[in-house]
């Protein structure tokens, strides 16, 4: 495979000054691995727009090609575990941070870090989904695991316009859930209510400092956000309710006391999506398939092509767009 293909190159001079330049790579360029992936999808995710613009340490090697998520065909594989025309999945590992990512025709990867694309999908609804609504997926299973069900009450999903919250919404309604959706965008109230949102609050009624422990309002939670939203979902759970926490746009801390927990046994759930081991993401994938619908595809995500990447990634960080961004590789 000597042909040439485009790629997003993220470098950084000795002064650390970081540039981003559309560069053309051949197949010799790439990382080590052992399966050839030919990118038929990406998508742009909020920790891609991080690392494009620079706004936050994402990139951990120089130079790279980011991108986390990847849908496309097995071009060449030397893993018994995948051949030539295999249809497959990347989210995480790593991959647009360590190990050169998706923003380019070709990537080179470890078999043990793909999934199957489900049958139902192709590659562009595949990253319609992306890390967000696997993100979300884990997240909802989280809840289902600590013995959450639609009975015990309402749920609030924060960050409830992006592309984690927006499947958070229409995967917990899907399965009967009461949904209040948390945004800080509530001219989208429409979109929130399509997906299956109850009810749209502004995330101003979370966003501030709080009390240890607020009224009772909902039995669970899916929270992207972190920092005080996180800590005023916590204060406000149900008795022996659960929150799954799997994002920090607001802020790495959690400015919470120890209330919730020893006076109403609520729980705290950790998502990890980017090492998350095989079983947990075919078992994520397979529910997606199963509880996704063609319409929601179609309302959640925004197609763009390879061109778009860098306006996207900076649209993205500014909190300028909705849902999922699609992009069609050439």
């Amino acid at each position: 495979m000597s042909d040439t293909f485009k790629a997003i190159l993220i470098s950084r001079d000795e002064a650390k000054k970081q540039s981003v330049d559309i560069v053309d790579m051949s197949p010799d360029d790439l990382m080590e691995g052992d399966v050839d992936v030919r990118v038929e999808a990406t998508t742009v995710n909020y920790k891609d727009g991080l690392a494009i613009t620079g706004k936050a340490p994402i990139v951990r090697r120089w130079p790279m090609i980011p991108g986390v998520d990847l849908a496309g065909t097995v071009m060449r594989s030397t893993n018994p575990e995948w051949k030539e025309g295999d249809k497959v999945v990347l989210n995480g590992w790593g991959v647009g941070e360590t190990h050169y990512g998706a923003f380019a025709g070709l990537a080179r990867l470890r078999g043990e870090w793909l999934v199957p694309l489900p049958e139902r999908f192709s590659a562009e609804d595949a990253m319609a989904i992306g890390t967000a609504g696997y993100t979300a997926m884990l997240s909802v299973l989280a809840l289902e695991r600590a013995g959450l069900s639609p009975e015990r009450g309402p749920a609030i999903v924060t960050g409830a316009s992006g592309g984690v919250g927006s499947f958070a919404v229409a995967l917990l309604a899907r399965r009967g859930w009461h949904v209040i959706a948390s945004t800080g965008r509530t001219v989208e109230a429409d979109y929130l209510k399509s997906l299956g949102a109850a009810e749209v609050i502004d995330r101003s009624e979370l966003s501030e400092p709080g009390k240890p422990l607020g009224k009772e309002r909902w039995a669970a939670g899916i929270d992207a956000v972190g920092s005080h939203t996180l800590a005023n979902v916590l204060a406000s759970t149900r008795y022996h309710g659960a929150v799954a926490a799997c994002g920090l746009a607001q802020g790495m801390d959690l400015p919470v006391t120890v209330a919730p927990f020893i006076l109403r046994g609520v729980s705290l759930l950790g998502i990890d999506s980017v090492m998350a081991e095989r079983p947990s993401r075919l078992e994520a994938w397979a529910r997606l398939a199963e509880d996704l619908t063609d319409e929601t595809l179609g309302s959640i995500g925004t197609r763009i092509g390879f061109d778009g990447i860098l306006q996207a990634a900076h649209d993205i960080v500014d909190g300028r767009i909705r849902g999922r961004v699609v992009v069609a590789m050439p």
